[in-house]
């Protein structure tokens, strides 16, 4: 648990300082769902943005133990070390992503496109939201949306070798991702605008990679095991 701690912290500060690019991609959806609650009634609308950014994290998490039961599978082969090493370039490639220093990762969006085409005829159905069960559904069909910063987060957790890990990993992930979107959803801007700043940003950036850079294998890892 004390190993996993450092890499939690990572999951969390990739889902808060992400929120940004969440913003890209869910801020239209979040705004839809706030515009819809008449102004008076403000304590059910922060019931459905509740709600919906439940199922999306929870959708985050079942992803996670999912394609961590994958990386389970190796974890005792000696395919364990290349998954450690996976973890940590996936962890400086998405501190270099936070920090605005390389975009590369939204490239693989396009790994999700295929399933997100059938998913997404399903969130009509639950569109208006006039009711938390309903924005709870459509929070968990919107976490498939295809999205470079998600699919990131998922690889690199999964590669942990451990499904509970990864879902945990996912999860904590997911709950970064809260204050921005909630925030944006309550007309909160102010949060919103200091995470992104770019020094807010950059030192973000700079956390997640030097994370990264302790998963990866080598000899500070036997000085830890030793200690």
């Amino acid at each position: 648990m004390l190993e996993l701690a450092p890499l939690m912290v990572s999951a969390l500060i990739l889902g808060l300082l992400g929120g940004g690019h969440c913003l890209g991609m869910c801020g239209g959806l979040m705004s839809a769902l706030t515009l819809a609650i008449p102004a008076e009634q403000r304590s059910r609308r922060f019931h459905l943005l509740l709600a919906y950014n439940l199922g999306r994290i929870l959708s985050y998490a079942t992803a996670g133990l999912l394609l961590g039961l994958g990386g389970w599978a190796v974890a005792s082969s000696p395919a364990a070390m290349a998954l450690r090493v996976v973890a940590g370039v996936l962890l400086i490639t998405m501190g270099l992503y936070l920090a605005g220093w390389w975009s590369g990762l939204t490239r693989i969006e396009a790994l999700g496109r295929g399933l997100w085409r059938y998913i997404q005829p399903l969130t009509r159905r639950f569109m208006p939201v006039t009711s938390v069960p309903r924005a709870l559904v459509l929070g968990a069909l919107w976490g498939w949306l295809p999205c470079g910063l998600v699919y990131s987060t998922l690889l690199w957790a999964a590669s942990q070798g451990n499904a509970v890990d990864s879902a945990l990993l996912m999860l904590t992930f997911g709950l970064g991702t809260w204050p921005v979107l909630l925030a944006t959803g309550m007309a909160a801007e102010r949060l919103s605008s200091v995470l992104r700043k770019r020094g807010v940003r950059m030192a973000g950036g700079v956390l997640v990679m030097l994370f990264g850079l302790w998963t990866l294998p080598g000899p500070h890892q036997q000085w830890l095991m030793g200690h």
